[in-house]
């Protein structure tokens, strides 16, 4: 493409011209793992945000569930709706902000690639028994860099980084990252007392009064008070914060969370049978590796067999996980 038609560098000098001083800019981007030739219309962040769009594991976050397991019912959440959440929130404060609001979407769009079927159970179930322990975060990062393909997604450092620090003890190094942690926590605090609601396990009224004061006693409401709240405490400044008694109603919402649905809840009663599908699952492949499919056959040479039976599971999907452990260990219907 000529250089008077090259999109790209229209949209980088935008971003100079318009973005604020401690956004991210494309063309300060640390780079990719391997070297790739620019695109003449998408800049880095944009590249690295269809890369994820285009990846299987993206696909199968479909059928990953959010918090509740095999729910009756199509309006529950599930890992990639929580995914689409994220981005929209993310993108919101982003925009609001004069971030960069490419980078954000790839890094919502990415964070949970990770993650296993029955979600955080499954999480907890590996981490048990995997010996260097397990992580939805650092098997995100993985994916992007290993697992799809040759070279993973060869994705951008920012976004790389934006995705590994997503929960947990490490903190994003950009602006971008730190909008999508936070967004991540208002995404699922508020869409889980949703299903929770639905579900019939919580009511409205049941919500910590102090909250909901603060919050507001919708959820369209609580969602709006957390966004407006951050814009206007982080506007014109290089950090991403809440108010303090914002920041102290999200978190008694959150608290509430754990106690009422996310611990002992109906919400989690086929818990133990899915961390009975994992630990089955993973005791089998060990026993079995010729079971596994090829790629990850060919990335047991190269890694050991535990890690390439953690990567093969972790990439499942709720009902592939069950539909293989019926396959391996349920006996089939017969007739003379």
């Amino acid at each position: 493409m000529p250089q008077e038609l090259c999109i790209r560098q229209e949209i980088e000098r935008w971003e100079a011209e318009y973005l604020a001083s401690y956004a991210t800019l494309c063309v300060r981007s640390k780079g990719r793992l391997y070297p790739d030739q620019p695109c003449p219309v998408r800049t880095a962040f944009m590249r690295d945000r269809d890369r994820i769009i285009y990846s299987k594991a993206f696909r199968r976050l479909k059928h990953k569930t959010q918090v509740f397991i095999a729910p009756e019912g199509d309006h529950y959440r599930t890992r990639i709706t929580h995914t689409l959440e994220v981005s929209q929130i993310s993108r919101t404060l982003a925009r609001a902000l004069r971030l960069n609001e490419d980078l954000t979407e790839a890094i919502a769009l990415g964070h949970d690639l990770g993650h296993t079927p029955y979600g955080h159970t499954g999480e907890a179930a590996l981490d048990a028994i995997y010996p260097p322990g397990f992580r939805h975060n650092e098997q995100s990062l993985r994916v992007v860099d290993k697992l799809e393909g040759k070279h993973g997604l060869n994705l951008t450092w920012e976004v790389r980084d934006g995705i590994l620090c997503h929960t947990g003890a490490r903190i994003p190094a950009t602006l971008e990252g730190k909008v999508v942690r936070v967004a991540d926590r208002i995404s699922y605090i508020n869409h889980d007392i949703d299903d929770a609601i639905r579900a019939g396990i919580i009511q409205e009224k049941d919500l910590p009064g102090d909250c909901v004061s603060i919050l507001g006693n919708r959820h369209k409401a609580r969602i709006n008070t957390m966004v407006t709240d951050i814009i206007e405490q982080s506007r014109g400044k290089p950090e991403i914060s809440m108010s303090d008694d914002v920041q102290a109603a999200t978190d008694g919402l959150r608290g509430f969370l754990f106690q009422h649905v996310y611990v002992g809840s109906a919400a989690k009663k086929e818990e133990a049978k899915a961390q009975r599908i994992i630990r089955t699952l993973y005791e089998y492949y060990l026993e079995n590796p010729g079971s596994l499919s090829g790629e990850f056959r060919d990335e047991d040479a190269e890694e050991g067999l535990e890690r390439c039976v953690v990567d093969y599971i972790a990439g499942m999907t709720d009902r592939f996980a069950l539909k293989t452990f019926e396959r391996y260990f349920v006996p089939n219907a017969w007739m003379e």
